[in-house]
């Protein structure tokens, strides 16, 4: 991709998700990601139901009346977006592929974050972490990250989500919002989600392609695995192995629902055919 073309595709989609980050989800962000902490303001006379724990014994006794100490939310938070950039996220049967509509909510989010202050930062994952870009605030910041999202060749072709969420911990010092972006195919990752979700308040987004849920019937195939690489001939036709393959879907569905919905974390399932916005939308609101 040239750097004229780049940019073009930047700009479209900066228009289009910035666009619904300023008139959709900019109030619905602000309520549901509240800053959790108290930063000191300033001390004030005591007042008719002032919490007795706020008394300010020092500046009381100088003063010899009761002072309280006022703290206001500490508004600033900080996002990371977790985006697999494996190869089952270059599939799709409508369309966009899985990744275009990862890259759309991860921009969106971006803007989201952008209106409230927030800092954003970006990890993209394999198997192993691809791309690390820190946390920090700005419309030319989002601009970077959106670039890297559109243009980035990541170097491995497989998934590690546990990877990702051990990297995220080990950068995170302090607690972020995390919006984890795949199609989740993948496993053994429970423990380190549930030790990431004790500290971050993290969001699971499974995007995915309902064409992938069953195998269509339609003689000997020759199929690449896109992860692996692996070459094999299916018999299609086979209904033991239709139904193996809609088994193992469906097994790796139910895994991150129950590892998510375990660990306290929340979680969003759409489909490239579907409305990302309706879902992130219905989702604010009801954590807000």
């Amino acid at each position: 991709m040239d750097t004229k073309e780049l940019l073009k595709k930047v700009r479209k989609i900066e228009i289009k998700t910035r666009r619904l980050s300023d008139h959709v989800f900019g109030g619905e962000y602000h309520s549901t990601f509240k800053g959790r902490g108290m930063t000191f303001s300033e001390v004030r006379n005591y007042q008719f139901g002032d919490d007795v724990r706020n008394i300010d014994w020092n500046v009381t006794a100088r003063y010899n009346e009761p002072y309280v100490k006022v703290f206001e939310e500490e508004r600033e938070l900080t996002m990371m977006l977790l985006v697999d950039v494996s190869a089952s996220e270059n599939f799709g049967t409508s369309k966009q592929f899985k990744k275009d509509i990862i890259t759309e909510i991860s921009a969106t989010l971006a803007f989201s974050a952008m209106q409230n202050n927030d800092k954003i930062g970006l990890i993209l994952f394999s198997d192993k972490i691809e791309l690390y870009i820190p946390p920090k605030k700005g419309r030319f910041h989002v601009l970077r990250i959106i670039r890297e999202l559109l243009e980035f060749k990541p170097e491995n072709k497989q998934t590690n989500i546990d990877e990702a969420l051990r990297f995220m911990s080990g950068v995170s010092k302090k607690r972020v919002i995390a919006f984890i972006l795949s199609d989740f195919m993948g496993d053994n990752y429970d423990q380190a989600l549930k030790i990431a979700a004790n500290k971050h308040d993290i969001t699971g987004i499974r995007i995915y392609d309902q064409k992938e849920a069953e195998m269509p019937n339609i003689g000997f195939v020759q199929m690449e695995d896109a992860e692996t690489g692996e070459l094999l001939l299916v018999n299609t036709k086979s209904k033991h192995v239709r139904n193996q393959y809609a088994a193992l879907y469906l097994a790796r569905v139910d895994y991150f629902q129950n590892a998510f919905s375990k660990s306290g974390a929340g979680i969003i399932s759409s489909s490239v055919d579907e409305s990302y916005v309706k879902k992130l939308l219905g989702y604010f609101k009801r954590r807000g």
